[in-house]
């Protein structure tokens, strides 16, 4: 699906990396419930795709692999963006007959449905409302938190479902943070993105114009340890740079920041206050 941006240049959340403790469980899940390709397999790790082509999410089973940690910080969930409504409406009849719980939510911007992975790692599954329809005052974005109208998302005329569509993207990450305050001065003046909505223990950025690409909490509450690296949950997640040089220019602001940044020969890594690791690519 084409990214649709409003203003020039626009950095966005491109792909993800998550542990999870029985990858061939979490293989059978992803493809049967959520509708993604495998990509690629090896023993310890799987690539997942909507396209065929372009990998989305990355499960990986590291070794002494523990369960999901309680009140930390870390993925809160990721946000898989379908291509329009008559897919979500697909998706949700499917869910429906896999006997899937499910939460659900209208938040003016978009309609989206909740579940989780066997390891409880959290997804959302979406559509956007058309842009145009978005109540911005200023620079702010109105969302809201209202119940889904399921019935009138089941009676959109759609198709039987057969998996994600090939235009399906990750929409946007959520987190879990350790200090909101911190987390925004990180992603605001080093990542160069713009706080578009607040909301009590959370605030949400993005670049272009989007209603969000990342989200920030705090809910696993203040000061919220990192989880361990071997648990199940988030590992890593991407940034894409529109250029080079936007990717250049961000690195430097950020180790003039003082925060560490590792570079790799595809990408640059840092993490950010909360522990949150993030990939740097083009």
């Amino acid at each position: 699906m084409e990214r649709k941006f409003f203003t020039e240049p626009a950095t966005y959340v491109g792909e993800l990396s998550i542990n999870v403790t029985d990858l061939q469980q979490a293989i059978e899940f992803y493809q049967t419930v959520i509708g993604f390709q495998v990509l690629e397999k090896t023993e310890g790790a799987a690539r997942l795709s909507a396209n065929g082509k372009t990998a989305i999410l990355t499960l990986e089973t590291p070794e002494n692999v523990t369960g999901k940690e309680r009140r930390t910080t870390g993925l809160y969930h990721f946000a898989i963006l379908l291509p329009n409504r008559a897919a979500l409406s697909s998706f949700l009849e499917h869910a429906l007959k896999q006997g899937v719980q499910l939460g659900a939510a209208d938040h003016e911007v978009s309609e989206a449905l909740y579940l989780s992975d066997p390891d409880g790692n959290g997804i959302e599954v979406y559509c956007d409302r058309d842009s145009s329809g978005w109540n911005w005052t200023g620079d702010q974005v109105k969302m809201g938190t209202d119940p889904l109208d399921g019935d009138g998302l089941l009676a959109e005329e759609h198709k039987v479902w057969s998996g994600l569509p090939e235009e399906t993207i990750l929409g946007h990450i959520h987190l879990h943070v350790a200090n909101l305050e911190a987390s925004e001065v990180f992603y605001s003046k080093g990542l160069n993105f713009s706080v578009v909505t607040r909301y009590p223990g959370a605030l949400f950025i993005s670049t272009g114009g989007y209603h969000h690409h990342i989200g920030l909490n705090t809910w696993n509450g203040e000061g919220a340890k990192a989880p361990r690296p071997n648990g199940a949950g988030l590992n890593w997640f991407t940034l894409v740079f529109p250029n080079e040089n936007a990717r250049t220019e961000t690195v430097k602001r950020l180790i003039e920041a003082q925060v560490k940044v590792k570079t790799y020969p595809e990408y640059s890594e840092v993490k950010d206050p909360a522990g949150n690791t993030i990939r740097l690519v083009l």
